[in-house]
């Protein structure tokens, strides 16, 4: 059954020092763009991870996003006191002026706390230590939540693949089904061009040759028969079928078939030379943008 590209999984690890949750959101793409939305990822595991991602996902644009929330303890967080005592300074210096404001704020008992809350709110001030937070002995335990959210992630690619598959199969069977239809009309179309013939013959008051004059009809109908188109649609849909019920990542190959599909409806199209039929033409285009629409997203 197919899949669609577009995808979500979520997973979490509870390490020593917090939770970890992995967000993997996928999108389709013509290939397999891989974004790392996070820098808590360890450099020696993000090859790794890539390539997890790469052969799960095969193709879209997938991004993963890593978040970390302490637990309990602070040890997961250190103050930089440099830094701290860098902007400590520059606070006091810029309170540190001779105005009615400073000198009654500077008197307030509860300005040091206030000021201290401030400080550390300020860039880089207190460092997470990403370094730390996954460690070797518990990288099992984000390689297992990476599994687990790229699980969920295929489940729900396999359940989009199979509304996806139930659209354009209907849809590729609506082309078909329209196609008959062009066929009832065929008859009738060249009905209506022999009509045309003898009524033109008539006003002009002509009396050709009936051998000549039916060899240029026939000529004329040579030029406008759709048979070829008919047997090549037919076909191209067949084929449609049976790659996207025999192939595990039949999408690009699909746009190919497509692209076959829409030549024959538009050939048809600019010979039909009858209103019926180009009315028909018109809904065949439309159900195939229908169908391309969608195969966009199918893996």
């Amino acid at each position: 059954m197919i899949q669609s590209m577009t995808g979500y999984g979520k997973a979490e690890a509870q390490l020593q020092a917090g939770k970890l949750t992995l967000e993997i959101r996928t999108l389709n793409g013509k290939s397999a763009d891989i974004n790392l939305k996070s820098s808590l990822l360890p450099k020696d595991k993000e090859l790794e991870v890539r390539k997890r991602l790469a052969e799960r996902l095969v193709r879209g644009t997938i991004d993963l996003y890593v978040s970390f929330e302490a637990g309990a303890s602070d040890s997961a967080h250190t103050i930089n006191a440099d830094v701290f005592h860098a902007y400590w300074q520059s606070a006091v210096k810029a309170l540190d002026k001779e105005t009615v404001f400073t000198k009654t704020f500077l008197k307030d008992p509860g300005v040091g706390s206030i000021l201290a809350s401030s400080v550390l709110r300020l860039p880089d001030v207190v460092d997470a230590k990403k370094a730390d937070i996954i460690t070797e002995e518990e990288w099992p335990k984000v390689s297992a939540a990476l599994d687990e959210a790229l699980d969920q992630l295929c489940a729900y690619r396999a359940d989009e693949g199979k509304a996806l598959y139930k659209d354009v199969t209907s849809r590729v069977d609506g082309i078909l089904k329209l196609y008959d239809q062009v066929e009832a009309l065929e008859g009738e179309r060249i009905t209506t061009v022999r009509e045309k013939f003898d009524k033109a013959l008539a006003e002009l008051a002509a009396k050709p040759n009936p051998e000549r004059l039916e060899q240029e009809m026939i000529f004329y109908l040579e030029k406008y028969d759709i048979n070829e188109e008919k047997v090549r649609l037919r076909q191209h849909c067949k084929y449609f079928m049976e790659v996207i019920d025999s192939e595990p990542y039949p999408g690009k190959k699909l746009g190919f078939i497509l692209q076959e599909m829409g030549r024959e409806i538009n050939t048809t199209g600019s010979k039909a030379n009858h209103a019926g039929i180009q009315q028909l033409v018109v809904r065949m285009k439309d159900e195939l943008e229908k169908i391309r629409e969608q195969s966009m997203n199918i893996l």
